[in-house]
């Protein structure tokens, strides 16, 4: 089983060569994996070590993290789970979430430079409503009313 490794606080003008270089003593059985911007090419300040055994993963942990490389003090420990879901990644802390129709929403989505989140949209489908829109439950009293004034209006007419 094979065990993916967190290495962050990398230099941005370091190259794949040089990270091989630097974890060239830990074994052949690695793969090295930087994460680079799409436009400037250049590295995102982390990677992944992918390596074969619980035990090689715990000691390239203990004896890479912390260790300097172009004036950086590496960050080695291990990988976390991809999350599946966009809503598993927004914790309530750090930021609130917005409707799907707010002006608010539309402002955050242009700045995101992650295109390939919308192929997943695409290629989905038509999504049925349950899915589509989910109202924030802090809000849920105040739609339910508003809901109630709208039935009572097209009744009314």
């Amino acid at each position: 089983m094979s065990i993916r490794l967190y290495v962050g606080n990398l230099p941005e003008d370091l190259s794949r060569q040089e990270l091989e270089a630097v974890f060239a003593e830990a074994g052949d059985s690695i793969s090295i994996k930087i994460i680079t911007d799409r436009k400037t090419n250049k590295c995102r300040g982390f990677g992944f070590v992918t390596v074969k055994s619980e035990e090689q993963a715990d000691e390239i942990i203990e004896k890479f993290n912390g260790f300097p490389l172009k004036d950086n003090a590496l960050k080695v420990e291990r990988a976390q789970p991809r999350a599946k879901d966009k809503a598993d990644e927004d914790s309530p802390t750090t930021a609130a979430p917005v409707p799907a129709g707010s002006a608010g929403g539309g402002a955050r989505r242009k700045g995101n430079s992650n295109s390939g989140n919308n192929k997943s949209r695409r290629a989905g489908g038509t999504q049925t409503e349950s899915d589509s829109v989910q109202p924030d439950p802090r809000w849920a009293q105040e739609l339910e009313k508003l809901k109630q004034l709208l039935a009572a209006q097209t009744t009314n007419s």
